[in-house]
């Protein structure tokens, strides 16, 4: 019943057992708590596990493949993953936020007299004059990183590297967030520089390990996200990335807005529906070949797998319904499909727990 699910493909040059991946994630939980999930759902029988936010540098923040304990923390990930037949995308990212300029606000933060989401608004205010203002050598040094992270990340056990197309990439690619008047700047053409060469530092440092790219499209009428790419640039900047050595997309709405426009609950005044951001798959493979992964509101078996039968899309990835059931691939393996534990996107204990410092859980999960 579920055959194109549980089938096989060689996305963008890496061979998966099926078509079920798990979405970049923001876990906000303990090293061993988060280990602990790692295994739960490699375990559950999903092909791969895109492991987010793995920064292209040195981080204060971050767990980081640049120091001795972030590279070995990496390892461990990697060895729980594959020891269960499950492989592992390191998303490379750079942060769009100016530190200087977060660093006032953390006491507000650690006070709570400044929420998460305030936060993050005031942050995502900093980033027009941040991009618009860098200098080239910090822009070369940053791209350099791209590609010394993807050797990194080859070295720790990785088998693909996916480029974050949301963060500082995202940023570059806006006429929101990039004001700059020089290669950088102005012109589609420009604006997905920083991307593309993103992408050739990883594709130069790591030849013939597979890149997907995180591709944010940015929507107006109603406007949603502020970084990324509008649907009328998609004709220039996917063949861009592609020639760059880009092996695969993933697709998504961009972000820098609210969160829960990005992670849509049931009741989102516009993104509420089943496959909610697969218009935008729609819109991407007018200007390639290359497999695409859709993302959002594909927790529904029946439905997901009618989106990969039709070839609408070659991989979901899934991050809710993985947290509210992780053996769901399992189960339709299995012939339980109506044992899953359905996410009902209602965002109580993910997203809430996220944003009220307690870690991204479910409402299904004993501990939440």
């Amino acid at each position: 019943m579920y055959e194109t699910i549980l089938s096989p493909i060689d996305y963008g040059g890496l061979p998966l057992k099926n078509r079920i991946l798990f979405a970049p994630t923001t876990f906000g939980l303990s090293d061993e708590e988060y280990l602990a999930e790692i295994g739960r759902i490699a375990a559950g029988g999903c092909a791969m596990i895109i492991i987010g936010d793995v920064p292209v540098g040195k981080s204060r923040f971050e767990k980081s493949l640049f120091d001795a304990k972030g590279f070995a923390f990496y390892q461990r990930v990697v060895d729980i993953a594959h020891k269960a037949d499950c492989k592992v995308c390191a998303q490379l990212h750079q942060s769009d936020s100016n530190l200087l300029a977060m660093f006032k606000y953390i006491p507000g933060v650690l006070t709570k007299r400044i929420t998460m989401q305030e936060m993050r608004t005031k942050l995502n205010d900093e980033v027009a004059p941040y991009i618009t203002g860098m200098s080239q050598k910090k822009i070369r040094k940053i791209l350099a990183g791209f590609g010394q992270a993807a050797v990194l990340a080859k070295k720790a056990g990785f088998d693909m590297v996916q480029v974050h197309g949301d963060r500082m990439c995202g940023s570059f690619s806006s006429t929101v967030f990039n004001h700059r008047t020089d290669e950088y700047g102005g012109s589609a053409e420009n604006r997905a520089r920083f991307a593309v060469e993103a992408v050739s530092a990883v594709h130069a440092a790591v030849p013939g390990m597979p890149i997907d790219y995180k591709l944010a499209v940015r929507q107006e009428e109603p406007h949603y996200g502020n970084a990324g790419v509008l649907v009328e640039e998609l004709p220039v900047f996917v063949p861009l990335l592609e020639q760059a050595g880009v092996t695969s997309f993933h697709v998504t709405l961009a972000n820098h807005s609210a969160l829960e426009n990005t992670i849509p609950p049931q009741n989102h005044p516009y993104f509420g529906q089943p496959g909610c951001f697969l218009k935008f798959c729609d819109e991407v493979r007018k200007y390639t070949a290359l497999p695409i992964c859709g993302v959002g509101g594909l927790g529904d078996p029946d439905f997901t797998e009618a989106q990969l039968a039709s070839g609408r899309i070659q991989c979901a990835a899934l991050c809710r319904p993985l947290l509210a059931d992780p053996e769901w691939v399992n189960k339709l393996q299995n012939g339980q499909a109506k044992q899953i534990h359905r996410c009902v996107r209602c965002n109580k204990k993910c997203l809430g727990g996220l944003m009220a410092h307690q870690g991204t859980r479910c409402i299904y999960d004993p501990k939440a």
